[in-house]
């Protein structure tokens, strides 16, 4: 069973990312380390208590659409009821709306927690922070008055609705379309596919944030608005109204995540209310409807890394303890009767440490994003700088935590052996959830083209390169420390860090050289090459720091495994990203 490490998300915050630091410099108001460490601790005893123990009745069960209603799995309706009662919706909400206003910091490593106990559930508040932040960064006071509040405490959820049966990345072909009313409301109509959550029975409203197009928009994603289109109208009092004209067409069966309900949501057929179309009201300015979801879709990218992250924790502690307890065979230098614990095995004890190592660089690249959005809300000075760090950090924070929670959860299925391929052991749903996480919220190529065409452009490359030189220091503080135990951990920081800067520098000139082909080629390696470069840095990071919890020896014996057991592989990346392309385009004949 799932364990929250509370003590070593702790440490991540305060001694890795930055959290800390910001405390002891005044940054985050009155937060100090005894709220920190209370909040963290009943985050983690309300995903190891309450949500672990239904996430395989979520997955056996599903959610399912019953005569046109969608019935969550048993006990998750009372589960989302004790998520609500302990306020977690609302740690980052403004407080004028009944939140609490905490660093993002905290609210990610709670999110770690939750999807860890089940990614399924925690899916759920995820999309209604990320419409939280929609709403309160666009919409108009009214909206805001209307419909914050009731999110914000988590007695409504909210969903987001972009893609299309023939639009899914490519927002620019979408068809659902809106129109004007003279009452100041607009009509939609159309089809969304994959609306996580988009119809369930665990919250008395479910407000759509819905990407529309007006009759008379521009072409492309120029023309795109968004509206604010609730399951139930509100009345003037407050009260939930009429049922809006829209529905739950369908729900996907798919590989994983059973228990979220992922619908086909049908605006606009008449289906209910006496006028065809469902009633939405414009959020922001018509035909900017994208730069408004941009916020929602920015907060969703890092907490899709999270879910990453907590899959590859909770399979990394159940093929941990597997293996302690399996016997089989004797391991080299077992001196006990019988078979040894597979756990001695060196394969095994490889595959375990590797799944370590890549859950704890993710976690800290993860955090490290989160503390770049909340300094650039809350430093005094410097917040280009920070927004900038946060918008280079966000896609490598997506993409390579997802990649890593598909990764170890699929080594925890090896360590598992037949066993694993079981469903009844658990470690094959770890596989299954995270598969999806790769692909949503922008695929992980999508992201590594963000990465390499926009975000290390930011100003003209000094933020990349500033970011590599923090890593150089890192690699000097580790040769000239003092600390036994790192082994050849400085050289293969150092050779990793040189790659990463000369393949960096390789991207910028094919973008600057307008070499869209060279650097696309590219670009997926290198999103790897980054993250990679990144966990054997801030594993490093924290074998540096003090050790309260007395766990210096361990975190240097894993920053060394991590420097000469996984970096080996950021020189071939470096190969790939600089003279791949020619074989890449010579080789699409075979494609034909």
């Amino acid at each position: 069973m799932y364990k929250a490490p509370v003590e070593e998300i702790a440490f991540t915050l305060k001694h890795v990312a930055g959290l800390g630091g910001a405390i002891e410099a005044g940054l985050l108001g009155d937060l100090g380390e005894d709220l920190v460490n209370a909040i963290l601790h009943e985050a983690g005893r309300f995903a190891t208590d309450e949500v672990a123990p239904l996430a395989e009745i979520g997955d056996r069960q599903g959610s399912r659409l019953i005569d046109g209603k969608v019935v969550t799995p048993d006990g998750w309706r009372d589960l989302y009821k004790s998520w609500i009662a302990g306020g977690w919706n609302g740690l980052t909400s403004p407080e004028e709306f009944g939140g609490q206003a905490l660093p993002h910091m905290l609210n990610v490593a709670a999110l770690e927690m939750w999807n860890s106990g089940s990614m399924a559930f925690a899916l759920c508040p995820t999309l209604t922070m990320g419409a939280i932040e929609a709403i309160n960064s666009h919409a108009s006071d009214d909206l805001k008055n209307i419909y914050l509040a009731k999110l914000v405490s988590g007695e409504w959820t909210g969903t987001m609705n972009l893609t299309e049966p023939h639009a899914g990345s490519d927002l620019g072909v979408l068809k659902t379309r809106a129109e004007r009313r003279d009452d100041g409301t607009y009509r939609i109509f159309g089809q969304k596919i994959f609306i996580t959550w988009g119809e369930h029975d665990a919250a008395d409203n479910i407000v759509h944030l819905v990407l529309a197009r007006l009759p008379d928009a521009p072409a492309g994603t120029r023309g795109i608005s968004l509206f604010l289109v609730p399951k139930f109208l509100v009345n003037s009092d407050g009260a939930l109204g009429a049922r809006n004209d829209l529905f739950a067409h369908s729900l996907e069966h798919k590989l994983g995540i059973h228990a979220s309900p992922t619908c086909t949501m049908i605006y606009g057929d008449g289906k209910f209310g006496e006028e065809k179309g469902a009633v939405g009201w414009l959020v922001g300015e018509e035909n900017k409807g994208l730069a408004c979801m941009f916020t929602m879709m920015n907060n969703a990218r890092l907490a899709v890394g999270m879910q990453g992250v907590a899959i590859a924790e909770a399979a990394t502690q159940k093929a941990t303890a597997y293996a302690k307890e399996r016997t089989q065979g004797k391991a080299p230098g077992w001196t006990g009767g019988g078979m040894s614990p597979i756990i001695d095995h060196p394969d095994v004890t490889r595959m375990l440490l590797t799944m370590k190592a890549l859950t704890q660089g993710a976690r800290a690249i993860s955090y490290a994003c989160a503390h770049a959005i909340d300094m650039s809300h809350r430093a005094t000075d410097a917040k280009q700088f920070w927004r900038e760090r946060a918008a280079l950090m966000t896609p490598i924070a997506k993409s390579f935590s997802t990649d890593v929670g598909v990764d170890v959860a699929s080594l925890g299925i090896q360590v598992h052996g037949g066993m694993g391929f079981i469903e009844e052991t658990g470690a094959a749903r770890y596989l299954r959830d995270a598969r999806i996480a790769p692909i949503y919220e922008g695929t992980n190529g999508i992201q590594a083209i963000d990465l390499v065409t926009r975000k290390l452009t930011l100003s003209n490359g000094e933020q990349v390169d500033g970011l590599i030189a923090e890593l150089k220091q890192i690699a000097d503080q580790v040769r000239h420390s003092n600390l036994e135990g790192f082994g050849a951990t400085a050289n293969r920081l150092d050779a990793a860090i040189t790659d990463l800067g000369e393949a960096t520098a390789w991207l910028l000139a094919q973008v600057r050289e307008d070499r869209a082909a060279e650097a696309l080629a590219g670009a997926t390696p290198y999103q790897r090459l980054f993250g990679l470069v990144l966990t054997g840095c801030y594993l490093a990071k924290g074998g540096l720091a003090p050790a309260p919890d007395g766990g210096a020896e361990g975190r240097i014996a894993l920053c060394r495994f991590a420097a000469e057991n996984l970096l080996s592989e950021v020189t071939a990346l470096k190969d790939c990203v600089i003279t791949g392309a020619a074989s890449l385009a010579a080789a699409k004949i075979v494609l034909a």
